[in-house]
């Protein structure tokens, strides 16, 4: 057993705390063990060692964190605010020893104790703060923000639970409650005397003040408090460590003695219940109906606490309110935040008195809005009735703005109603609703895509009027990812190798892989990385067996789809492309000498029952085909379960094959994309998000390609589309529909995938059977170039070596230069 050295007889107590070499790292977790766990080493169990350990390491965060804090608040700086409603920040503890740089030492300290680095990793919680793209894609820049030094803060909720766990039981999903903080959270710092109180309800009362001015007085009907929960997020080797404060809703009085002492004890404590509701849970984003009054309500809560602590900040720093664009930039990251405009002008004119024209300005140089989507149902609204119920002012100032706005397109299109009716913020046709994309487009002074042919397309299609109005406006960012968690840190051997290779520096300037150009052709090399990506593959294969108790062969191809299941990311034209590989090597039709893995996962909504079916026939597939002893050796289907960040670290870095199927025009960026570039994935794709330029970047010999294009899937539509002529024209594409909707892969039950068939044949909203024939033939191109090991790997190579535009860095740094206009600051130590 470990002795506990007592404080202060060998070390001074700052370097246990702020230490980095082993063994103040191993005196600080013992003293965390003891002191913050209350176990001795001979009964902590290993989450006391975890609890420990993480403990020990934001200790030697806090430092920085403090001087950060000083720092900006001794400076006239501009401070980039991030407003999300999700933050899929991922386990933290790998990050922070990453960005550390202590990994070596505290695995060396921890197996002086007796205790695997590794054992604790695998323990960590995922944090429940996100459900996809949009909330990973908001943790990356909070990571490039802190490395690059850019003074920011996200702000966003502390959703006590998450979306959900997914299990998969009898083939289908099954949601799981996500109670992610069930064991405490050590990189969450709790500040009480932070708060501020958030309005709902009730009705509005307008007159003159003593003064002679005309004022608007809100009087809600029920006051939620929310509490600042601080995570701090450190750079990559640099001093700043920014932070990340999320909103925990509580009751303002959380316990009614009165009530209670007459014996209604639910009464009681029923204000608590309903306050605390509204950061209780994370709701998928693409369930519009379920929880809407929720969803609002949760959107409008974290807006306004963030505003109103900017102004306290201000305030803080003798800053007049009239300053508040000159020291805040904040971006509203999709349309959920979008209430900020109206909440921004209730607070200046409102609270502060500020005429509203001044109000207007201060707003509009205050925000810029970046537009993830172009689906329709994504693009969110809601109805007058429910907003007025719960938003009384904000409405009746999102109805000034909108009249003041009117009344220029009045002056600029006179006469043309239908332009007017189309960019309104109120939507009239049909039940009334507030246009929230309309509403961030005109309070903000910038509006940006996601994707060089996302932007395009958001110009010409959804916003199209506004592009015309204001062009000025319209700015394209193409999204990235950080190589630190995605190259660096999920995958070791990959990462020491390119060391080696091109040299450290690549780590933060991902455009020095274009070194690797040069080691392409080189045969020692390709030996190399092939036997890093063996390694992944066989650490990912072993989680499979883990996992789902299906045994894999490391040497077949990875073909790989992860991400949330949705009809347009097209699954289901994967599952097809299966079942017809299926029945040519039953035929014997093929080879066979291309063994494949197809690995897919993912989360449907809740509520989405054809995402939900699209898992059963996946999982179906698998069972039929992984239980078949013809295809042993040739083919096997595996869906893994709960894709996180924690099963991503696993599974970008064993990719062979990575599928970027979605229709085209449908997918705004798409981040996995670049996620499995980078770690040497070949990608097999249309022309769709970031796809374009991936495939520009990384050549078009380098990037299997097919489907059709956005021209030709409007051109597609607009002639009439008839799913069923295709399935009528292509044998096997017949009989692969055939074989599901009899019920080959539902145990014989042609019932259950019935509306799945249907729906492909009698509507096909995402061209699925249009690009079947082009998918399975890229998908024989895909086996040729495979058998050409030398080949692929040249490819592989040829992929990671120019992903450096994929680097949130580059996304980062064209934010602050184009949109933001804010520089970097150097954070020392020495004022600590």
């Amino acid at each position: 057993m470990a002795s506990i050295p007592t404080p202060g007889v060998t070390r001074s107590d700052e370097s246990a705390r702020s230490g980095l070499d082993v063994d103040a790292l191993r005196r600080g977790v013992l003293d965390n063990l003891v002191c913050l766990q209350a176990r001795p080493p001979g009964i902590a169990t290993t989450h006391d060692w975890y609890m420990a350990l993480a403990y020990t390491v934001r200790d030697r965060m806090l430092a920085r964190w403090a001087a950060t804090i000083l720092t900006y608040a001794a400076s006239e700086l501009r401070v980039a605010c991030y407003l999300s409603a999700e933050f899929l920040i991922g386990p933290q503890l790998g990050n922070n020893l990453v960005n550390l740089g202590i990994e070596a030492n505290v695995r060396a300290a921890l197996r002086e104790l007796g205790q695997d680095l590794d054992e604790l990793l695998a323990l960590e919680e995922e944090p429940g703060l996100g459900n996809g793209g949009l909330g990973r894609l908001a943790a990356c820049y909070l990571d490039s923000l802190a490395t690059l030094e850019i003074p920011s803060v996200g702000y966003g909720i502390r959703y006590e639970f998450g979306i959900f766990d997914q299990e998969i039981r009898d083939g289908c999903q099954v949601e799981v409650t996500d109670k992610w903080l069930q064991q405490g959270n050590p990189w969450e710092i709790v500040r009480p005397n932070v708060n501020y109180y958030v309005g709902f309800g009730g009705h509005t009362e307008s007159g003159n003040d003593a003064q002679g001015r005309y004022k608007v007085r809100w009087i809600p009907s029920r006051m939620v408090k929310g509490v600042a929960c601080d995570t701090p997020m450190l750079g990559f080797r640099v001093n700043t460590c920014n932070t990340l404060r999320l909103w925990k809703s509580e009751a303002v009085e959380s316990f009614d003695l009165q009530d209670f002492n007459a014996g209604d004890y639910y009464q009681a404590v029923q204000e608590k219940v309903i306050s605390e509701t509204l950061s209780k849970v994370l709701y998928p984003n693409d369930e519009p109906e379920a929880g809407k009054r929720l969803r609002l309500a949760q959107q409008y809560f974290f807006v306004s606490c963030s505003l109103q602590d900017m102004m306290r900040l201000l305030d803080l720093k003798g800053e007049p309110v009239t300053r508040f664009a000159d020291m805040f930039t904040t971006q509203l990251n999709d349309t959920h935040p979008s209430i900020a405009v109206a909440e921004l002008m209730r607070l200046l004119v409102d609270e502060r008195m500020i005429p509203w024209d001044e109000a207007w300005d201060i707003t509009c140089r205050t925000l810029s809005y970046t537009n993830h989507t172009l689906l329709p149902e994504a693009l969110e609204t809601w109805g007058l009735p429910l907003f007025r119920g719960l938003l009384p002012r904000p409405l009746e100032i999102i109805y000034e703005i909108n009249r003041r706005f009117l009344d220029t397109l009045r002056q600029t299109y006179p006469g043309d109603e239908a332009r007017i009716a189309r960019m309104s913020l109120i939507d009239e046709s049909g039940e009334k609703k507030v246009r929230m994309a309309h509403l961030s487009t005109v309070g903000s002074h910038a509006v940006n895509g996601v994707a060089a042919l996302h932007s395009t397309l958001l110009r010409q299609t959804v916003m199209r009027d506004f592009a015309e109005l204001w062009p000025e406006r319209f700015h394209n960012v193409t999204n990235g990812v950080t190589p630190r968690r995605f190259m660096l840190l999920s995958n070791p051997e990959l990462a020491s190798l390119l060391d080696r290779t091109v040299g450290e520096g690549w780590v933060t300037d991902l455009t020095r892989l274009r070194k690797l150009e040069a080691y392409a052709d080189d045969a020692a090399f390709q030996a190399q990385w092939r036997n890093v990506k063996r390694s992944n593959k066989k650490i990912l294969a072993e989680r499979i067996r883990h996992v789902t108790d299906i045994v894999v062969n490391p040497d077949a191809l990875f073909d790989i789809q992860v991400k949330r299941i949705h009809e347009y990311k097209r699954q289901h034209l994967n599952a097809l492309y299966i079942i017809t590989l299926y029945q040519r090597l039953r035929r014997n039709l093929d080879p066979g000498n291309v063994p494949r893995c197809f690995i897919f996962g993912g989360k449907a909504a809740p509520g989405y029952a054809m995402a939900k079916l699209m898992i059963r026939l996946i999982t179906g597939i698998a069972e039929v085909v992984n239980n078949d002893p013809a295809m042993d050796g040739k083919l096997k289907v595996v869906f893994y379960p709960d894709f996180n960040v924690k099963n991503a670290h696993f599974i970008y870095p064993a990719a062979d094959l990575s599928e970027q199927i979605s229709t085209a025009g449908k997918e705004a960026s798409g981040t996995g994309n670049m996620k499995f570039m980078m770690n040497g994935a070949l990608t097999i794709g249309t022309l769709d998000g970031a796809n374009v330029e991936i495939r520009e970047e990384a050549g078009d010999e380098n990037f299997f390609l097919f489907g059709l294009t956005t021209g030709q899937v409007d051109s597609v539509k607009r002639e009439g589309y008839r799913p069923a002529r295709h399935a009528e024209s292509n044998a096997e594409l017949r009989e692969t529909l055939d074989l599901i909707a009899g019920g080959y892969f539902s145990r014989g039950d042609p019932q259950v995938f019935r509306p799945l068939v249907n729906n492909l044949l009698q509507v096909d909203p995402f061209l699925v059977l249009a690009d079947y024939a082009d998918y399975v033939a890229c998908q024989e191109r895909v086996s040729a170039a495979w058998l050409d090991p030398v080949r692929w790997t040249r490819m592989s190579i040829l992929n990671t070596a120019r992903s450096g535009k994929f680097s949130s860095d580059r996304a980062i740094g064209e934010y602050c230069e184009r949109i933001w206009k804010i520089s970097p600051v150097r954070i020392t130590l020495d004022q600590i």
